[in-house]
């Protein structure tokens, strides 16, 4: 269980520090016209740093109480699938500087929250109620992201 640990503790490091490094609050982004109620910008690596232990104890649970391989493969392909979304989301947002580009991704990312949320709950319960902060924070970023789409369209290249 202690290796299980350690990789699902590593999934949330590469996918935080991923995430952490495309992030880039520079004169772009503060540039960008915000709705009142958008949490202050040091929220968010808590927030996330909060969100990511319990998706990586989530992961951690639902290969400890997964029956055979193949679930094993499956939890592993879906918090694998969500770290990549998660990432992208970060990228499109940031890096390329299109809000409009990563409100699209975020329907992408969503799923990848529900799935594991919906075929893990079959053999650990507690890995799907430890992902709910994960879905609820990323529809509330998803309306956040539509809001910044809506304030500052249309985006271009740069």
């Amino acid at each position: 269980m202690i290796i299980v640990a350690c990789f699902a503790a590593l999934w949330a490091i590469v996918v935080a520090g991923a995430g952490g490094a495309l992030t880039q609050l520079g004169a772009w982004y503060y540039a960008l016209r915000k709705p009142s109620w958008q949490p202050p910008d040091w929220a968010f690596g808590p927030a996330w740093s909060v969100i990511l232990v319990l998706a990586a104890i989530a992961a951690a649970l639902a290969w400890r109480h997964a029956a055979n391989g193949a679930q094993r493969a499956e939890v592993l392909g879906l918090f694998a699938v969500n770290g990549v979304f998660n990432i992208a989301w970060s990228l499109l947002f940031f890096r390329l500087q299109r809000p409009d580009w990563a409100l699209l991704e975020v329907p992408l990312l969503w799923l990848s929250i529900l799935a594991p949320m919906l075929a893990l709950g079959a053999f650990s319960r507690s890995a799907t109620w430890l992902l709910l902060p994960y879905l609820l924070w990323v529809s509330f970023a998803a309306y956040l992201n539509l809001t910044i789409v809506r304030l500052n369209a249309p985006f271009q290249e740069g």
